[in-house]
């Protein structure tokens, strides 16, 4: 929902009572009051009236008579009602002509001004924090506001009026900046649908956040990210950021600026094309956590992001993990309950992390985290992992101590605890598998399985090799035998031999001589004897 522009002026009131329901034995009368646009209802009998009107005269000095006055016989009856109910109205309507700028605190809270109405929402909160803000603050605990509070602060600043309309010190504006000004723990909460009796819609009320000066941490559930104004003004001071059902792009919370430039690069960071804006970092952010959200894309707002060491993203709409390359830092990584199916070269983007969450998404195979060396803790429940052979993918990680395979299809394949722990060698006794420490029994399984494996793979090996051996054996039969030198006359050899080697004319008188030199030189190179055998052959 599209949040509302902040009023410029001062709203209308109005009151009117529209009807009436009997409780028990007394007449309950249901006022309305109008605000500019917002409306509320308030329910009181008569005897509220009575102490409303007690406390006025008191202290403001309102007409007795004004009051219509009391009566005892017949009080339920139909025309009663009726007229009283115009009388009463006739009251309010009076005390409010009479009130315009300063209501007074006993007609505010009769109706419910410190609930719904800008000014009696401000002076509550700033009586509050009077009594309780510096005890608030030494005790460091976090502090709840409801964007209907940030709201009406908002608004109050805009309209720059006096910081206290009533003339009780104990309202002051002053008393909420002072404490906002040094809070440090701030935690907001919306909500889905009307605020209480109202038509107030919190997710439609624009609020500033930029008079928070020290803020370390912020919780935001329950809004949206278009009602979020002055967020950026944190960047110097936050360290942990929360938000929950409330964007749908990790953009709108961390770079809401990008919406008024084309291009933008984060401050330091080096770019070869021209830039309209250049976007200043989360300084000391280290945590943030977006979880239970729409997001669908790690868009290139995380370069702005470059301490973060703990990321949440779970229970978000991600099909895919970019952009995270940009993080140095990051040890702990949720990106649980999304719709994850793989992840490839996982390292390439998640560095050296150590705890990383996969529940609850969509994987089958595990190629892509075979490489994250550090990886200490890795959650994987809850995915369409049936294979034991995937495990063997991680079953190197030299770090991995804890991994949870809970409900997978795998988890019903029989002894499936000692498989997977056998996945991991002589580690096997350092995993923690499915939160459940390795027992002695099952190492000792473990050991059985491996020494089969070892047995399995020494025969495979030694049936690889006799087939090689029987392959070259069928590959010689199936060749001509060669023949050997002894199968041949020596004259044969040598003729042979001199053939190749002698020139192409002799005489009869040397051929005697020839044939002794070739003897000899047949015994002496018997493979240069093999070679003119094979000539022989081939001519």
């Amino acid at each position: 929902m599209e949040s509302v522009p902040f009023q410029e002026e001062v709203p209308e009131r109005k009151v009117c009572i529209v009807g009436s329901e009997l409780v028990e034995n007394y007449t309950v009368y249901i006022i309305e009051v109008t605000d500019g646009e917002h409306r509320w209802t308030v329910k009181h009998r008569y005897s509220d009236f009575h102490e409303l009107h007690e406390k006025l005269t008191a202290e403001k000095k309102v007409d007795k008579r004004l009051l219509p006055p009391k009566k005892m016989l017949g009080k339920n009856s139909k025309s009663l009602v009726e007229r009283r109910q115009k009388e009463l109205e006739l009251y309010l309507q009076t005390l409010l002509l009479q009130f315009p700028q300063a209501t007074p605190s006993p007609l505010a809270y009769f109706l419910n001004f410190h609930l719904y109405e800008i000014n009696g929402i401000t002076a509550a909160l700033a009586e509050e924090l009077f009594h309780k803000g510096e005890q608030l603050l030494q005790a460091g605990e976090v502090f709840s506001l409801s964007p209907l509070q940030l709201y009406s602060i908002s608004q109050q600043l805009r309209l720059a009026k006096p910081t206290c309309c009533n003339g009780d010190a104990k309202t002051d504006l002053g008393h909420i900046l002072d404490f906002t000004c040094r809070l440090r723990y701030l935690k907001i909460s919306g909500t889905r649908g009307s605020v209480g009796t109202s038509n107030i819609q919190e997710s439609s009320l624009p609020f500033d956040l930029s008079v928070f000066k020290s803020l370390l941490q912020i919780e935001i559930s329950e809004c949206s990210s278009q009602q979020i104004q002055g967020l950026s003004s944190l960047r110097s001071s936050l360290a942990t950021m929360s938000i929950h059902r409330t964007t749908e792009t990790m953009m709108s919370i961390l770079v809401p600026e990008a919406s008024e430039f084309s291009q933008w690069e984060p401050e330091g960071a080096e770019s070869g094309c021209p830039v309209t804006a250049v976007i200043p970092v989360w300084r000391n952010l280290t945590t943030l956590d977006m979880s239970h959200n729409c997001i669908s894309t790690i868009d290139s707002s995380v370069k702005l992001i470059r301490k973060v060491e703990f990321l949440d993203l779970s229970y978000n709409q991600l099909s895919s993990v970019e952009n995270l390359q940009h993080l140095y830092n990051l040890v702990h990584v949720d990106l649980s309950y999304n719709s994850l199916r793989v992840l490839e070269a996982a390292h390439t983007r998640l560095g050296n992390i150590k705890t990383l969450s996969l529940a609850g998404n969509l994987l089958d195979q595990l190629t892509g985290l075979s490489k994250l060396y550090s990886l200490v803790n890795l959650d994987l429940s809850h995915n369409q992992l049936a294979q034991l052979e995937e495990i063997r993918k991680i079953g190197s990680l030299p770090c991995l101590e804890k991994l949870n395979l809970s409900s997978n299809p795998m988890c019903i394949i029989p002894d499936y605890r000692t498989k997977v722990l056998a996945q991991f060698g002589d580690r096997a006794a350092e995993v923690c598998l499915d939160c459940t420490m390795t027992t002695e029994k099952e190492l000792d399984t473990v050991e059985v399985l491996k020494a089969i494996q070892k047995a399995k793979e020494a025969k495979d090996r030694k049936s690889s090799g006799e087939k090689k051996i029987s392959e070259e054996t069928r590959l010689c039969a199936a060749a001509p035998p060669p023949l050997s030198s002894s199968s041949l006359p020596s004259s044969s050899s040598s003729s042979s031999c001199s053939t190749a080697v002698a020139p192409p004319a002799v005489n009869s008188s040397s051929f005697s001589s020839s044939t002794s030199s070739s003897s000899s030189s047949s015994s002496s190179c018997p493979a240069q004897q093999a070679s003119c055998s094979s000539q022989g052959n081939h001519n």
